[in-house]
């Protein structure tokens, strides 16, 4: 083994600085801020909108695609307008609306749906849902580039 080998191998072996964790634990705190703050909002959507037992979970399809939408929007903003601060991409983009997102409900309405015996509807949220985040990220994107473009005429 070369020098620079093992010197690789023990700096793979070494364990983070403790300088390191203080880089990230700022990261940390602003994505479980983020994430409770958009859960919450998530949530408080449900709850107005709620899913009868066997119907349609429009409350998650629309927070995953509104979410989604945003998520076009606030990337073209921190790319594209203005240098954002290192923490507010990990507290919006990764806390809150990943905390706003579900796609861990999507999965479990699809069950609800084939069990209560419409396997149709099901199939069809577990199409269009996806489908739609991305048309919605692509759509919002595009639409905020646009908008940009026009105010900087």
């Amino acid at each position: 083994m070369t020098a620079p080998e093992a010197e690789s191998l023990r700096a793979r072996r070494t364990p983070p600085r403790r300088s390191e964790w203080r880089t990230q634990a700022p990261v940390v705190a602003v994505v479980a801020l983020g994430g409770a703050l958009g859960a919450c909002a998530r949530y408080g959507f449900t709850l107005a909108w709620p899913t009868p037992p066997g119907g349609f979970p429009w409350a998650t399809f629309w927070t995953n695609v509104i979410g989604c939408a945003v998520i076009g929007v606030f990337m073209v903003l921190i790319t594209d307008v203005w240098a954002a601060h290192r923490l507010v991409r990990p507290f919006f983009g990764t806390g809150v609306l990943g905390g706003f997102t579900t796609f861990s409900t999507y999965a479990v309405d699809i069950r609800k749906l084939v069990d209560a015996g419409r396997p149709g509807p099901g199939l069809a949220y577990l199409a269009a849902t996806p489908c739609a985040a991305l048309a919605a990220v692509w759509l919002a994107s595009v639409a905020a580039r646009r908008v940009l473009i026009r105010r900087q005429r």
